[in-house]
């Protein structure tokens, strides 16, 4: 491993489980959060935005919301945190 290579960015996106799934109003659009961003930041700890679609339908803008302060949410970022991890360790080179 080679530590002079940097490496600018690391993020995953994560599917939101539907139990955990939740609306939040942005310009007066309503939007239901199905997929979370998350973020390795420099530091080591983690940040994670929401996105969704408009209830109302349709493709909507492309807009992030904050991630609620739910124990159930967080635990959802740690365990994608560490799947991807996993995943990224096990890489078999490019293909």
């Amino acid at each position: 491993m080679s530590d002079d290579v940097e490496v600018s960015a690391l993020a995953i996106n994560v599917t939101i489980p539907e139990h955990l799934r939740w609306t939040d109003t942005r310009r007066g659009d309503e939007f239901r959060l199905m997929t979370l961003n998350v973020r390795l930041l420099p530091d080591g700890s983690l940040a994670a935005k929401a996105y969704g679609r408009p209830t109302a339908g349709g493709r909507g803008a492309y807009v992030s919301f904050a991630v609620p302060d739910r124990p159930e949410l967080a635990s959802l970022v740690a365990a994608a945190a560490d799947r991807a991890g996993s995943l990224w360790a096990a890489h078999r080179g490019l293909g």
